[in-house]
């Protein structure tokens, strides 16, 4: 069976599900404010320019949600996905989704935001299969604030993505991979069927060096879509 991979943030999303559940996270004052989103916008801008850690940045995100219990967190997440989400979900990508399960395939998002966040997205996407770093959880739900695993960013997208295949069969023999980010290059490298959506500059460059289509979900007027 074929495979359609999404990235999620500025890909599916006309936006950054991490950043924006900081900031929904601020809003609400449960986090110091200013500081806290001093520290959102510098983290994004090093994912931005292909200098993040990881590490550093997962102790900070997943801080808030070791500090609260689980039913407040999803009380608070169900509000975020309706203000906050449902809005950066652009029309296009709901159809390029869709196309996509007409013709049979199987569906995963890939994401590098953490798995609370990003499930309950995934499921309003109607994506079955979700691929995302684990924040470490107890027994009862509760989060410790560490992480389970391989955080699923760069080269450790790949490796979580292969660890995947292993466990399920599937094969990347029939595979398409949707990006914005030159942070999933290696992994745009790794499919078949590489596609760069909506890309930063520096994708957008490899992208056009390879000859690798682009694609508008956002309905950019300018370059229309390939």
């Amino acid at each position: 069976m074929a495979l359609a991979l999404f990235d999620l943030d500025n890909t599916l999303l006309a936006g950054d599900s991490d950043h924006a559940w900081m900031e929904f996270l601020a809003d609400l004052g449960v986090v110091d404010g200013l500081e806290h989103r001093r520290k959102n916008d510098l983290f994004y801008a090093q994912y931005q320019a292909g200098i993040l850690d990881i590490h550093e940045f997962l102790r900070f995100q997943l801080a808030p949600l070791a500090a609260h219990p689980r039913a407040v967190l999803d009380a608070w997440h169900r509000a975020y996905l309706q203000e906050r989400v449902l809005p950066m979900i652009p029309a296009r990508a709901r159809a390029l989704i869709e196309q996509h399960r007409q013709r049979g395939d199987v569906l995963v998002i890939i994401t590098a935001t953490n798995r609370f966040v990003t499930a309950p997205i995934a499921q309003e996407l109607g994506v079955e299969h979700l691929l995302a770093t684990e924040p470490e959880e107890r027994e009862d739900g509760s989060f410790t604030g560490g992480v389970l695993g391989i955080p699923c960013f760069r080269e450790g997208k790949v490796q979580r993505l292969r660890e995947w295949l292993q466990e399920t069969g599937f094969s990347l023999g029939e595979s398409t991979f949707y990006s914005d980010s030159h942070n999933d290059i290696a992994l745009l490298e790794a499919v078949r069927y590489p596609v760069a959506v909506d890309p930063d500059p520096i994708l957008r460059r490899h992208a056009e060096a390879q000859g690798w289509p682009i694609l508008h979900l956002r309905g950019d007027p300018r370059s229309g879509q390939r």
